[in-house]
């Protein structure tokens, strides 16, 4: 393959870090290249200096001759005079651009809610952000690369990138290269892996699943300091390889390499225990949402919404912007009153909401991290042990010289990791997640999550992370922007091909027919009939599955522990369920495919 461009020898020091010793790597014709690595260790930092806006203190940057290229930062500005039109293709004529359908598709994957007249300068960070994008992505470029790109975007509009990149580069013609902490953007789009650590760049085949298995072999043999970290790699490479048959973003390379390293590596949580924990601390009743209805300004943005959730539920919501997400949680924690229905709250429920901004730690600027958690916590329990302060917060990436940073120094991502810490202490039973992987790494993500499968409550997590969502619900539920709340039996590929139904509806009134037959189902009459029965009817049947789920864990929760025959009689239900419910997500998944007409 062609070489494009190359780091040789390169060092770059700023006076309190070396960033780079002596490293040297290259990109060639068709690498997708995920660059990971803790928060400050030089990822962004290496993008500028591939790109030349940077120089390195020594070794040097070559670029092939003719080298075209384009690079999306963290803090890319627009002028704000200009109209998005005028961003995006400048002062091409319409007739041209139009005919383009790279840049249609770019076009309405990114911009399709904007009107293309308005200014610049009267979009949000998000939206601007959104039109860096598509500038860059509209140019025919040797290579390109991206810092963050999928901040600002929902679920639909990372699985759009994902699919446009993989599509652009499916020829191996150019090169990318993106610095993303979305894991499974990683897993979709990239064919090598780029670790930044400790001044050095070491390089993985594969995606972020192929890069964890390589990274576990790396640490069976590393020192005995990074036992925690072993452990941790290990869970996380156990749910790769035991998730759902259902859940397709499960990785894309050869897994029996990994079946040694976690053949006595348990689940990442136990169900049954964690139900009970959650049972004793929380009663029967949590949450019951009864006929709910919520409107504003004249507008109906919830109709009609019934919603159970009981102990030790971990669920996740999805939805479109304005779908009415974050006054769902509101009307939860009790901020917001419904217009019509019924909110019922278990009498035992503390509800506790990590939330996008992370101003709560305004009024402790001046305080130190060690101070601050001192005075509301001297331990925490985890598995039913007891942890101490410095050792969770370790866990989330804190080292101990930096219990003594005051919190007004502190980055956006070790300030949310402080939050999350804090609301842990408060040993809340309800907990809410309110898009929680803003700013941090994958690493710090992580261990997150390996918290949260010791933590015994009821979880909401609102995320357009797809990944996160996976791992740390057992069931996901979304907003479709009609006001009703609708369960995916079929995760979040059901949701994806919801909204893409849903749009092709909206669509169908000023759709050519020509178009209208390349995206309608190939089955017709009768044989669709049935096809959509089927499926509505494995979606009742997986439902109606997770009910008695429910009401076996309480069962099982709140039975003798010494009556150990009913106790194993109750597993072989458990394991009796989940191989129905492996054949029922299969079985939906081939249902849904059928009627996309694959």
């Amino acid at each position: 393959m062609a070489h494009l461009l190359g780091a040789e020898n390169i060092s770059l020091e700023f006076p309190t870090k070396k960033v780079f010793d002596q490293i040297t790597v290259g990109v060639n014709d068709g690498d997708r290249i995920g660059i990971v690595g803790r928060n400050g260790d030089g990822k962004s930092t290496l993008l500028k200096l591939l790109a030349k806006r940077m120089n390195p203190d020594d070794g040097r940057i070559t670029h092939r001759n003719s080298l075209t290229f384009g690079l999306l930062d963290q803090a890319d500005v627009i002028d704000p005079g200009q109209t998005i039109g005028e961003a995006v293709v400048g002062d091409v004529s319409e007739h041209i651009w139009a005919g383009n359908p790279k840049i249609r598709d770019v076009i309405s994957g990114l911009l399709n809610d904007l009107d293309w007249n308005k200014q610049v300068g009267e979009l949000s960070g998000g939206q601007r952000r959104r039109v860096a994008l598509a500038k860059l992505l509209v140019q025919d470029l040797d290579i390109v690369m991206l810092d963050e790109p999928t901040n600002h975007l929902d679920i639909e509009g990372v699985a759009w990138l994902a699919q446009h990149l993989k599509t652009r580069w499916s020829n191996n013609s150019g090169g990318l290269i993106v610095v993303t902490h979305d894991r499974w953007f990683l897993d979709e789009v990239c064919n090598l892996t780029w670790e930044v650590h400790d001044g050095v760049i070491e390089p993985f085949e594969g995606g972020y699943a192929a890069y964890i298995l390589q990274r576990n072999e790396r640490d069976r043999s590393a020192a005995a300091s990074e036992a925690r970290r072993q452990n941790l790699m290990r869970k996380e490479l156990a749910w790769l390889r035991r998730g759902a048959p259902a859940r397709t973003t499960k990785p894309k390379f050869r897994m029996d390499a990994a079946a040694e390293l976690i053949a006595n590596e348990p689940e990442p949580r136990d169900r049954v225990a964690l139900s009970k924990l959650a049972t004793q601390r929380l009663g029967k009743d949590v949450l019951d949402i009864e006929n709910l209805n919520y409107s504003v300004g004249g507008r109906e943005l919830l109709h009609d919404v019934t919603w159970r959730l009981g102990p030790g539920d971990r669920v996740g919501l999805v939805g479109v912007n304005g779908a009415g997400k974050t006054t769902l949680l509101k009307l939860i924690q009790g901020t917001l009153e419904p217009t019509k229905g019924l909110i019922k709250r278990g009498k035992t429920v503390n509800i506790a909401t990590l939330s996008q901004e992370v101003r709560e730690l305004d009024e402790f600027a001046d305080e130190r991290i060690f101070s601050l958690i001192a005075r509301e916590k001297s331990f925490f329990v985890v598995d039913k042990k007891e942890v101490g302060i410095g050792q969770l917060v370790e866990q989330l990436g804190f080292t101990q010289a930096q219990l003594q940073t005051p919190i007004s120094d502190l980055s956006g991502g070790q300030k949310r990791r402080l939050q999350f810490l804090r609301l842990l202490f408060g040993e809340p039973n309800v907990l809410i997640l309110d898009e929680p992987t803003n700013d941090l790494d994958t690493d710090i993500l992580a261990a997150m999550e390996d918290l949260l499968d010791g933590w015994p409550g009821t979880l909401i997590v609102v995320s357009h992370d797809r990944y996160l969502l996976e791992r740390v619900t057992d069931q996901q539920y979304a907003l479709l922007g009609d006001g009703s709340l609708r369960h995916l039996p079929g995760g979040v590929d059901q949701y994806l091909e919801l909204r893409k139904h849903s749009l092709s509806a909206s669509n169908a009134g000023s759709s050519k027919p020509k178009e209208q037959a390349a995206h309608s189902p190939k089955l017709s009459g009768s044989a669709l009939r049935d096809a959509e029965k089927n499926l509505a009817r494995l979606e009742r049947a997986l439902e109606k599955l997770s009910g008695d789920e429910a009401k076996l864990h309480e069962q099982m929760a709140t039975h003798d522990p010494t009556d150990y025959p009913a106790l194993a009689e109750m597993a072989a239900k458990q394991a009796e369920y989940n191989a129905k419910r492996d054949l029922l997500e299969l079985d939906w998944l081939e249902a849904s495919e059928l009627l996309q007409g694959k």
